[in-house]
Parts: C-alpha cells; sequence; structure tokens
C-alpha cells in the first residue's frame, strides 16, 4: 500500500538576541547589546541536527553587524539552514515608519546578514508581529519571496496588555509600542498562506504564523512553555490537539521558535520578567524535542523558503487596507 505523503509545515526561529527583548521591555543597558547567541545557537543548532530538521532563522541586522557575531551566524547556513531578515533595529512600532526609512531598514539588515552568513535574504518578519502596506510593497519591490508578519489571534491586545503590566515603560514609550503584537482584527486574518493585493496593483505571499484552527489561540513553542508552567500534561494534550485541528482542517502550520525556548534566567538573568524564564534550559529542551518530534511525526517539516515553494500560485487574495 502507498504511503499516504504528510501535509508539509514550516518550521522557524525569529532569533531575538537578549538586548531585543530589553529594548522593547524599557530596559537599561540594551544600547551595548548584551547579547546571548554564544550560548543559544550552539544548542539549537546541535538538536536540530538531533533531530534531522531544517528551518528558517529571522536575523536582526544589528546582531549581524557586530562582527563577533560572524562567525556564530555563519555556522546558521553552514548547517543547512535557511537566513531570513528580521529588520535592522528590532523595533516593534516599524509600522509607524515612513516609507523610506522602512527601505533603509529592509536594506540595511539585508547588506548586514549577507555580509555575516554569505547568504542573501528575501523572506521577512516583522518585529512583534509589525506590518504595515507600506512594508508590504517595499517587500514586494525588493523581490521578497514572502512576509511572515500576520499572528491571526483575537488575543494580541490582552498579550500586549500583559507586557505592558510586566514592563517598566513610560507612558511614551507605551505609545509608540500600542501596537505590538497587532490589534484584534488579526484575528480575522485566514491561518492558511494568502496573497496580499497591494495597494500598487501587484501581490505579495502573506505565510501567517499558525495558531490553533477555528480557535485562533496560539500554539507556538513559547506558548506550549507557558502552558507546561501550569501542566505538562495539559502541555501535551494542547499541542496534540492543535496538530489534530490542523491536519482535520488541512491547515499546513508555520510554527514559530525563539531562543527563550531553550534557555532560562541563569543564561538570561536580565529577562527574568519574561513568561517561562523560570524554568530552566534542562527541561526547555525536553518540551523543545518533545514538540519538534511530534510535528515532525504527523507532518513534513520544511524551512519557510522551501515551504514556500510547494504552495501554489492560486492563493486566496485580500486586499490591503
Amino acid at each position: 500500500m502507498k504511503k499516504k505523503r504528510k501535509i508539509p509545515a514550516s518550521i522557524s526561529l525569529d532569533l531575538d538576541d537578549k538586548w531585543s527583548y530589553m529594548k522593547v521591555h524599557g530596559d537599561a543597558g540594551w544600547e551595548t547589546f548584551p547579547s546571548y547567541l554564544d550560548i543559544v545557537l550552539p544548542i539549537t543548532l546541535d538538536i536540530l541536527d538531533k533531530l534531522d530538521i531544517k528551518i528558517t532563522f529571522f536575523i536582526v541586522g544589528q546582531d549581524a553587524a557586530i562582527e563577533k557575531n560572524g562567525p556564530l551566524l555563519r555556522s546558521i547556513a553552514e548547517r543547512g539552514h535557511e537566513v531570513a531578515n528580521h529588520s535592522f533595529h528590532h523595533e516593534s512600532w516599524l509600522k509607524t515608519y515612513s516609507k523610506d526609512k522602512i527601505e533603509e531598514e529592509i536594506r540595511l539588515a539585508e547588506e548586514a546578514i549577507l555580509k555575516a552568513t554569505g547568504k542573501r535574504t528575501n523572506m521577512f518578519r516583522g518585529p512583534g508581529f509589525s506590518w504595515s502596506s507600506d512594508l508590504l510593497e517595499v517587500l514586494q519591490s525588493r523581490n521578497y519571496v514572502f512576509d511572515a508578519s500576520i499572528l491571526p489571534t483575537y488575543l494580541s491586545p490582552l498579550m500586549r496588555k500583559y507586557y505592558f503590566w510586566k514592563s517598566k515603560l513610560t507612558k511614551e514609550q507605551k505609545k509608540s509600542r500600542k501596537e505590538l503584537f497587532g490589534s484584534f482584527r488579526e484575528g480575522f486574518y485566514p491561518l492558511k498562506p494568502f496573497k496580499w493585493k497591494l495597494k500598487n496593483g501587484k501581490s505579495l505571499l502573506e505565510i501567517p504564523v499558525t495558531t490553533m484552527p477555528v480557535f485562533k489561540i496560539p500554539f507556538h513553542q513559547s506558548y506550549l512553555i507557558y502552558i507546561s508552567n501550569i501542566s505538562s500534561l495539559l502541555m501535551k494534550m494542547y499541542l496534540r490537539f492543535s496538530i489534530f485541528m490542523c491536519k482535520l482542517t488541512k491547515t499546513s502550520p508555520s510554527y514559530l521558535l525563539h531562543p527563550l525556548d531553550l534557555i532560562g534566567s541563569r543564561e538570561a538573568p536580565e529577562l527574568e520578567f519574561f513568561p517561562g524564564m523560570k524554568m530552566q534550559k534542562e527541561k526547555k529542551i525536553k518540551i523543545f524535542e518533545f514538540a519538534l518530534s511530534r510535528l515532525k511525526k504527523n507532518f513534513e517539516l520544511l524551512p519557510m523558503g522551501a515551504f514556500a515553494k510547494r504552495l501554489s500560485e492560486n492563493r486566496k487574495e485580500i486586499p490591503v487596507k
């Protein structure tokens, strides 16, 4: 009997460094660019090798521009993974930029990532899921394959409120971050990849970060860690149900990872405020391996560029508002 082909799924990791979390949180000292890349990347790459999984790393241009990070970031490409653009300055208020400033942000990141890794980027995700019509037009004009900045969930305002509650941000800083994680309307966007119909008449592929089909609540890795703080059994049930719903609705997941999914407060004490940081890396690594193994069992796991090539040209079009 012919073996049934698995539904493809894409895996990506937003390589947000320690300083970028501190910056968005309003903490002093981020300007010196404190880093944990030398801890996070070797752990991540070794686990991915062990699981035989290739993914896409969204790299922040500022990190790529720091010379000492070059060999670390180059190892991503050398070990067979894709590299993509996560903006240069990692500011979640990217959508408030002028079009010219967005263009500069994308270009600077492209140049820095190319110099560090030897790979030219043509895939993008906005920091804090930030996007705008101007951004999409800039990406299209620079021949990007896709944008991946949409998080389709109705919980975005609650996520932002919790983040502000835990932060030391001033009123002015909170105002500049008012679109962090997106708005309630994000929940109305599709989970399956679609095409933006841009105001200039062009189109651009969007690959949303997958939330649980029907319910549209997150199930990316950081969310699983949060649930594990309540119950490991509940986390496993939650992931299995999310996978079941994806298969039931024929939704190819775009599964999101972050560096903090693999380290705890011992490795980054400055980020103790972040949900799940009281859990230490040994337990996080077990959850990481469990989640990716379950995904691999149920889907054909691909980096995002390879996943995008699998998609047909006949995608639903949504006008940009």
